[in-house]
């Protein structure tokens, strides 16, 4: 079932995620739901607060089309998509970094220079239980970076340069307000 996003100004996306203390059915079906949240909102990762679950998941599913070095070679050749990950951990970041576009579902719209390691190792479970840790590269390395964000409480416009911000800054004043008038309108029709 595709579930209603939740947006910049939301309190849920800046609260960290409680660690998922066992995997049950509710949980299976919410990454289900976030799976399909993902792919209506034409979205490559989600985590769990954005579709209003203060829980340490995300998904990922990055094209491997997307996902290629400059001579065409994928770069996490035998990782199988989409991902379902709970409680990941990035336990080693590279040096090398870069710069890349990012944009987020939560904020539609807003687009701005990220930088991030290269390069990452995550340990996450599966939901199976399944513990892996995996060195991932590329653009599933920024995917995952990204959601482990939202799972600690950070978004997009805290990673940003203070150019970007400013440039943004009312764009993102709007997306709060409106944020913020849902809630309200929620509120009262409870």
């Amino acid at each position: 079932m595709k579930r209603p996003l939740r947006y910049y100004g939301d309190p849920v996306l800046t609260t960290p995620a409680r660690k998922i203390e066992h995997v049950d059915d509710a949980i299976r079906t919410l990454a289900e739901d976030m799976l399909e949240t993902m792919y209506a909102e034409e979205g490559i990762g989600l985590a769990a607060p954005q579709v209003g679950e203060s829980l340490s998941l995300c998904v990922v599913d990055v094209p491997r089309d997307s996902d290629r070095d400059p001579d065409g070679n994928p770069y996490n050749p035998d990782l199988l998509m989409p991902l379902v990950m709970v409680n990941p951990d990035i336990a080693w970041a590279s040096e090398h970094q870069e710069s890349r576009e990012e944009g987020c579902l939560s904020l539609p719209e807003i687009r701005a220079p990220i930088r991030r390691p290269v390069e990452v190792t995550v340990r996450w479970s599966d939901l199976d239980g399944q513990l892996w840790e995996r060195t991932l590269r590329g653009l599933v390395a920024r995917c995952v970076q990204h959601e482990v964000d939202h799972l600690n409480g950070i978004l997009l416009p805290d990673r940003m340069s203070p150019v970007h911000r400013i440039a943004l800054a009312g764009r993102l004043k709007r997306l709060r307000r409106a944020a913020e008038k849902d809630l309200r309108t929620a509120a009262q029709s409870r």
